[in-house]
């Protein structure tokens, strides 16, 4: 997908009294960024919900890479701001739903945070199984899936595109991109 303008995404932030959508991945250099970037550009610049990311084994505060602005780039999205984030226990507390893009991700959670296995699913499961919005409160919703006794499943991997060339990149994005517009619609 081409646009012809490029929007940015707004800067993370970090207001407490909003609920907070956590993307998670191994490096946050690719899916992870590309989810909470293409969420926050869908949320404008009055959001509902605060939108963050981070991974589980990261240098933390690299830029993102040339592949990765790239294929967010053919979505009309730049983000400038974005710094690589090591998940950190005050990321998981403040989380109202963790999005994970790969069983390793969920096995990760469960065994270095068993407190967040409850809000944490993958992308596609949350598309696929949160309750519309007029069924309760973000934290209610996410609760009432039982995510601590959920098994990833195949069917639920993003599949990572690093150390692919651009077309993984490109096709990541293109997945990402349509997973977030049906959780925008789930969310809201």
């Amino acid at each position: 997908m081409t646009t012809a303008s490029t929007t940015e995404a707004p800067r993370p932030d970090d207001d407490v009294d909003r609920p907070l959508v956590y993307f998670l991945c191994t490096g946050n250099a690719a899916r992870s960024v590309m989810g909470s970037a293409m969420l926050r550009c869908r949320l404008g610049d009055q959001p509902a919900v605060s939108v963050s990311s981070g991974g589980t084994h990261v240098l933390p505060g690299q830029i993102m890479s040339v592949r990765t602005r790239t294929a967010l780039e053919r979505h009309g999205i730049r983000d400038p701001h974005h710094r690589s984030h090591q998940v950190t226990p005050v990321d998981i507390e403040r989380a109202t739903v963790i999005v994970a893009m790969e069983p390793d991700h969920l096995k990760w959670i469960r065994r270095m945070h068993p407190e967040a296995a409850p809000i944490t699913a993958s992308l596609k499961r949350i598309v696929r199984d949160l309750a519309e919005p007029a069924d309760g409160s973000l934290a209610d919703r996410v609760a009432e899936l039982g995510l601590d006794a959920v098994e990833f499943e195949e069917w639920e991997e993003v599949i990572d595109p690093g150390g692919g060339e651009q077309p993984d990149f490109d096709a990541a994005a293109d997945e990402i991109a349509a997973l977030v517009s049906e959780l925008h619609d789930r969310l809201f």
